[in-house]
């Protein structure tokens, strides 16, 4: 099953990059992009499509990586809280059976 699954991915990564190949060369007209304060040398519609997909995706990457870390320090902080406060408890209950 695992080798159908990779089968798979394989046969979609190639059916999206011949996808992208047939898009960028149906967009050969050169713009540029003018920005705030300067402008780009002209580039085919598709490479600013494909490079803002591809930036896109970074960023994606970069924040879900970012997210990661920040719960698995989160998720510690939280386990030494919790242990803490499972041997203040234990600490109680051995006081407390002392007393009894």
């Amino acid at each position: 099953m695992a080798g159908l699954q990779k089968i798979f991915i394989i046969l979609l990564v190639l059916v999206l990059v011949l996808l992208a190949l047939v898009f960028s060369l149906n967009n050969q007209m050169a713009v540029s992009l003018n920005f705030l304060l300067f402008e780009t040398q002209p580039h085919g519609v598709a490479v600013w499509i494909i490079m803002s997909f591809i930036i896109g995706a970074l960023v994606g990457v970069l924040m879900t990586v970012l997210a990661t870390v920040r719960n698995s320090v989160s998720r510690r902080t939280l386990e030494k809280r919790l242990n803490r406060a499972e041997q203040a408890l234990e600490k109680s209950r051995a006081q407390t059976d002392r007393t009894l």
